[in-house]
């Protein structure tokens, strides 16, 4: 297993849609070991191929209290939704920033597991929520272009700030 380097905001890599994976084979399996790994260094709760510059329809997710209940989605997509929520969101992507997101209460989303076999899942609170935001990172969106257009700026001067003082 390795850890991957996860793309920060405003890298125009995150912003690239991802490809349907074809075949679930060895190398997916070892791209998901090799997330996973990253994910719960980082710490994180979810994180998509996006993310580490692979553009697969691929997410991970392990919202569990005790991290050891990886759930995989491959080729995901949402069947049913209902409700809205408000829930307060971060990302690997952009470190240190929380925002409130408004999204779909429940989902059900169908997708491929790691050996490649199809299932349903239907999902609510936590689990819910960061199923839709990694899938977004699948479109090329990231949380933050939820928000209004003037946090949305001011985010952005904060990360190229910081993007100076490194080179």
């Amino acid at each position: 297993m390795a850890l991957l380097p996860i793309l920060q905001y405003p890298d125009p890599r995150l912003h690239k849609v991802a490809l349907p994976v074809g075949v679930v084979n060895d190398e997916i399996r070892a791209l998901i070991r090799d997330m996973a790994e990253t994910m719960y260094t980082a710490p994180g709760v979810g994180l998509a191929a996006t993310q580490v510059d692979v553009h697969k329809r691929l997410i991970i997710v392990d919202t569990s209290e005790s991290h050891d209940q990886l759930q995989v989605f491959i080729n995901p997509e949402i069947v049913e939704s209902s409700g809205v929520a408000d829930c307060e969101e971060g990302c690997l992507s952009v470190p240190g920033i929380f925002e409130k997101v408004r999204r779909a209460e429940r989902i059900t989303v169908r997708a491929l597991d790691e050996v490649g076999a199809s299932f349903e899942l239907s999902a609510s609170g936590l689990l819910s929520v960061c199923i839709q935001h990694e899938m977004d990172h699948l479109l090329g969106k990231v949380f933050v272009e939820y928000l209004s257009r003037l946090k949305q700026q001011r985010i952005l001067a904060k990360f190229k700030k910081q993007q100076r003082r490194v080179m």
